[in-house]
């Protein structure tokens, strides 16, 4: 019994884990799909089922068989009208049109047996509610398949004209025949605004996912341009100022002139100040000031739509625990930009017991693939030992992703 419950806990754990390992699109667009194959479901539980207590005998099995045919029919074509919305293939114009005529062969059919059935009320009353669902569902489900408005409309229409018309052979009289229309216009118009709904909702949820992404790249692409005009202003200038003087230093050597070795000498104390200067430009992004790498980590992650909270003051601390630290946040922002699926993420800097504790925490982490074997989190590992920290980054509770790092002071102190 407690094997079966754990392997029962297990495969529900799992279960949850698929959900969870989904992105926000395809979250909702699983939800789009599932609500219209259960809409299937509730048409044949609506509207099929209760024939059988209206009706007995083979006409009974023969109007629910044809409710579960075009319930199929219209999960099919819901499925692959979605498809279509996101481009992975073809709009479905010949399922729709298969759609229709399904439509119109079971409308037909279930006319036909309201005809030449010998007559009851049940019998009525079933084929009534068989006519008018198949009619709405088609309308409804059809409008997934379209885009414009006018098109929509014009389904709908035509189905609920369709329904006026087709009561005159039920033997409806003109109020009733009106009333059929009506219903079917009302409940088609609901269901054909549903989808097109969902429709709206899935793109603009997945066009909301993609603005996302493409702010976080345009973050990093900014940050690069940073680096390109710091290291243009060091190099552009000194470059040209040594071409010209190498370009003077051979006039002069050619002259046999003395004044060619003091150009050459200034152009060998020019490239040194460059190089110096470009060491400089390069160790400021190399060696990180925790403070810029708080601030910038929540510029960041709050342009990629992901509420980040930083606490702490880092300041006072020593250079080579900022370093090491910044570096830290510089990574964890990272993983949680690239592999995670992140809607919060915290920072704190703490002073514990002559030691400097960074948390890092989001709840990204079933998609996150910077796990505490990957190699940015090594890399990490290996810059905290210089200083004597250490790192650790897991699952702190469901959902939630933790990265810790902890650098004592007294040694970070000592390597200073």
């Amino acid at each position: 019994m407690g094997a079966e419950a754990l392997t029962y806990g297990e495969s529900m754990r799992e279960a949850g884990g698929w959900w969870r390992r989904k992105s926000t699109p395809a979250k909702v667009e699983t939800y789009t799909r599932w609500s219209f194959h259960f809409f299937a479901l509730i048409y044949v539980v609506s509207i099929g089922l209760p024939v059988f207590g209206q009706v007995t005998g083979p006409l009974a099995l023969w109007l629910v068989l044809l409710v579960c045919v075009h319930a199929v029919m219209c999960a099919v074509t819901a499925s692959r009208a979605l498809d279509w919305t996101r481009g992975r293939r073809e709009q479905p114009v010949r399922t729709l049109w298969a759609l229709g005529a399904v439509t119109l062969a079971i409308a037909v059919a279930v006319i036909g047996i309201g005809e030449r059935a010998p007559h009851d009320d049940g019998l009525g009353t079933a084929v009534s509610a068989v006519f008018v669902g198949v009619l709405t569902f088609a309308a409804g489900i059809g409008a997934l398949g379209v885009r414009r408005r006018r098109r929509v409309l014009a389904l709908v229409g035509g189905f609920a004209a369709g329904a006026a018309l087709g009561g005159f052979p039920l033997g409806y009289a003109v109020p009733e025949s009106l009333v059929t229309g009506m219903v079917v216009l009302v409940a088609a118009g609901f269901l054909a605004f549903t989808s097109v709904l969902s429709v709206w909702l899935l793109n603009t949820v997945y066009e909301l996912d993609e603005a996302r992404e493409t702010r976080s790249r345009l973050a990093v692409a900014e940050e690069r341009l940073r680096f390109g005009r710091d290291l243009h202003d060091v190099m552009g200038r000194n470059l040209a100022v040594i071409a010209l003087k190498s370009e003077l230093a051979v006039q002069l050597a050619r002259r046999g002139r003395d004044e060619a070795v003091d150009q050459m000498t200034e152009v060998q104390r020019i490239a040194q100040e460059t190089q110096r200067e470009v060491r400089d430009v390069v160790r400021g992004y190399r060696e990180a000031d925790l403070g810029i790498e708080l601030t910038g980590a929540r510029g960041v992650l709050t342009a990629a739509g992901i509420d980040c909270e930083v606490t702490g003051e880092p300041g006072g601390l020593p250079a080579e625990v900022q370093s090491a630290l910044g570096w830290v946040v510089r990574e964890a922002t990272t993983n949680v930009l690239r592999h995670g699926d992140a809607k919060r993420c915290t920072v704190a800097v703490s002073i514990e017991e002559e030691r400097v504790v960074l948390t890092v925490e989001n709840d990204g982490m079933l998609r996150s693939s910077g796990g505490a074997g990957g190699s940015g989190l090594a890399g990490l590992r290996e810059r905290l030992a210089a200083v004597a920290g250490t790192l650790e980054a897991g699952p702190a509770r469901d959902g939630v992703f933790r990265l810790v790092a902890e650098v004592p002071l007294v040694a970070a102190e000592g390597v200073s």
